[in-house]
C-alpha cells in the first residue's frame, strides 16, 4: 500500500536483489509510487510457475480497491460479492 492508501501489484522475483517495496521507498522502481511513499507490503502470494504469478498479477492489477481491500483483509465475502 502507497502512502496515500493505493493499492500496487507486483510480481517478486527470486533472482530480484532487492524487495519491490524497498525500490519504490528509494525512488528506484517506479514513477508512480515515487510520489506516494512509503509503499509497504500488505499482501503476498507464492506462485511455483512465473507464467502463473505474472497472470495474478494482472488480474489483480484489473481490480478496483474495494476488492483488493477485501483480498488484503482476507474478506472472501467480500471478495465473492464483489467478484458478480
Amino acid at each position: 500500500m502507497s502512502g496515500l492508501g493505493s493499492y500496487r501489484s507486483t510480481v517478486l522475483q527470486v533472482d530480484q536483489p532487492l524487495h519491490p517495496a524497498q525500490r519504490h521507498n528509494e525512488g528506484t522502481a517506479s514513477a508512480y509510487t515515487r510520489n506516494r511513499r512509503p509503499v509497504v507490503p500488505v499482501y503476498s502470494e507464492s506462485h511455483s510457475d512465473e507464467t502463473v504469478a505474472v497472470k495474478r498479477e494482472l488480474q489483480i492489477k484489473n481490480w478496483g480497491h474495494a476488492k483488493k481491500e477485501a483480498l488484503v483483509r482476507g474478506d472472501k465475502d467480500k471478495l465473492c460479492r464483489l467478484s458478480h
